[in-house]
């Protein structure tokens, strides 16, 4: 499983005095980062499992600015968790919808479905659960709050892995076959090598979406109730809710390190680490390259993680044999598959009509037809402000992530940057954009534009930017030496290179931006409140007074919304994508 090799290549390491003085530095440092990890874990790991105080669970935390690094690390923790189940579920998700035509038929309207629902969706349906299962324990509102984040990053890392799977080359996809891999290896020599640049732009994505709704996701309040846990992000809006904003700016410049930090130590190895599967002829002459990465791959951490992993891996190729190999099994006759299609589609179109049936008599006999309606027309006007932020985002992104994913020295130089802009919660800015608002005598009906752009425009960026990296470089040399004009190169070779990625950034970012509607056409600051006519803001009310039935109304009709522009606009595009713009090795 070479997957898990910092090298390139089986680097031959030199003996002379100063490359050995330099691996015993580097196995220090690297020892040293490992303690500093596992007790960071060990400091953290108290206050989320403690028991719940007399007084229950706190409905705010505490503004001193003495507890915002410990809430800042809480927040990192809750982070760090809810991205490696949102990996997890990418890859079982992605991979059972990508191999399974008929799952797939189902799996993909249901991931639509779910990247729309909004956080305060599942957290009013969930939160008593979580605390059911953790009574008397500060971990029941913990798993609530990690998995509100991880609702907000496991989609667009599924929608990724799912469109690798499916644009995987076809000379590739041949030598399996013909080599006969297990599907176990295949998955770690094709499937994750092939996935792992989008799949680490998009992790990089979903931590900024987990920012953004880092206030909803520690400050959860649903069901008239309030549980507040510490971290950034109740921090703020405990901060907010005082109109202490020069609190609100040290939590801003607390962020701003933690992102530069998590940058620093992790988004940047993991990149030039990533440059490895990228598919060409010719090695890059401008590599990406980071210190980080290179005291790990001057220490022996590649040795002991063979010595750890080799043994695990050859077991679980013995293991996984019985699932069979690829390209080993023979298609069904076509008389066996057309019944067996049609009973799968009699099964779902069961379930469909039987839950549709349930839900209209629960509207009828509960908030009525005309209020389903009212919801509809509501639907209507945040689906023009999704549509608009989509159109004008991937006008000014599209171009400017192409160009920083296919220059190397430009990419470091970006990539902090647009890691601090995409992983900066945006709403910590809410409380000036809302006084910036009222001076200014802006209506939110047009400002919740902005604020939703804040926090989903980064979707297209972070998508084109892996999509232009993962350009061959025999594709951009024979475009310079024919002389390309700028016009003709970015028409015949940039542009559809990157439009499957545009379009998975596109599918995300309006996904997201309906997601962000909760908290961009409700905003509430201090003693300001700001509303806007729109399905987020009418969802947030009914969710804040526990009304039940409008909040399930709400959802429906906003998955409603995505699936329908899913099915009309996005998939016909991926699939032209997919048929026209396919870059094969």
């Amino acid at each position: 499983m070479t997957i898990f090799t910092t090298a390139r290549t089986p680097a031959t390491q030199s003996k002379s005095p100063i490359a050995t003085q330099r691996r015993i530095i580097s196995d220090c440092l690297v020892v040293a980062g490992i303690l500093a990890a596992f007790g960071a874990l060990a400091y953290l790991t108290p206050g989320v499992v403690a028991p719940v105080g007399p007084q229950g669970i706190p409905s705010t935390v505490p503004t001193n600015l003495g507890a915002l690094p410990y809430d800042a690390m809480r927040s990192v923790l809750r982070m760090a968790i809810a991205l490696a189940f949102s990996f997890v579920f990418s890859v079982l998700y992605g991979l059972a919808a990508a191999r399974s035509r008929r799952a797939g038929k189902v799996l993909i309207p249901l991931l639509d479905i779910l990247q729309s629902v909004p956080i305060l969706g599942f957290l009013s349906a969930t939160v008593t659960i979580w605390l059911a299962l953790f009574p008397d324990s500060m971990l029941g509102v913990e798993a609530a709050s990690i998995f509100a984040i991880f609702t907000s990053q496991a989609w667009n890392m599924t929608f990724a892995f799912h469109r690798s799977l499916l644009n995987e080359p076809a000379e590739l996809d041949e030598a399996a076959r013909i080599l006969r891999l297990t599907r176990w290896q295949r998955f770690w020599k094709l499937d994750m090598p092939n996935a792992a640049i989008p799949m680490l732009w998009n992790c990089m994505m979903s931590v900024g979406g987990g920012w953004f709704f880092l206030t909803a996701s520690e400050m959860i309040s649903v069901n008239n109730r309030a549980y507040a846990l510490p971290g950034i992000g109740s921090y703020v809006a405990a901060a907010s809710s005082q109109g202490d904003f020069g609190k609100v700016g040290w939590a801003i410049f607390a962020m701003i390190v933690v992102v530069l930090a998590i940058d620093g130590l992790v988004w940047k190895p993991l990149t030039a680490w990533a440059e490895k599967f990228r598919i060409t002829q010719s090695e890059s002459s401008m590599q990406r390259t980071s210190l980080v990465l290179t005291i790990i791959r001057q220490s022996h951490i590649d040795d002991w993680l063979g010595m750890l992993l080799r043994p695990v891996g050859d077991l679980l190729d013995r293991i996984m044999r019985p699932l069979g190999r690829t390209g080993s099994v023979s298609a069904p006759k076509a008389s066996r598959q057309r019944a067996g299609d049609i009973a799968f589609n009699i099964v779902i179109a069961a379930a469909l009509i039987a839950g549709t049936a349930a839900l209209l008599s629960s509207i009828r006999s509960t908030i009525g037809f005309g209020e389903t309606w009212h919801i509809i027309a509501l639907g209507s006007l945040t689906f023009l402000r999704v549509a608009l932020l989509t159109i004008v985002c991937s006008v000014v992104w599209v171009p400017i992530g192409a160009m920083i994913g296919m220059n190397p020295r430009l990419s470091r130089f970006m990539q902090p940057i647009v890691q601090v802009l995409a992983s900066f919660p945006a709403n910590f800015l809410f409380p000036f954009l809302i006084l910036w608002f009222l001076a200014w005598r802006i209506d939110l009906g047009w400002g919740s534009i902005l604020l939703m752009a804040l926090g989903t425009q980064w979707y297209i960026l972070f998508n084109v930017i892996a999509g232009a990296s993962q350009i061959p470089d025999d594709l951009r040399e024979m475009a310079a030496n024919m002389r390309l004009p700028r016009i003709m190169r970015w028409t015949k070779l940039i542009l559809p290179a990157v439009f499957s990625s545009w379009c998975t950034g596109g599918i995300t970012a309006a996904g997201g931006a309906w997601n962000a509607s909760i908290i961009a056409e409700y905003v509430e600051s201090g003693s300001h409140t700001l509303i806007t006519p729109g399905l987020g803001s009418y969802i947030t009310e009914a969710t804040a007074v526990g009304d039940t039935m409008k909040t399930l109304v709400g959802v429906v009709v906003m998955s409603l919304f995505v699936v329908a522009v899913n099915r009309l606009f996005w998939n016909p595009l991926e699939r032209y994508a997919a048929k026209r713009f396919a870059i094969t090795a």
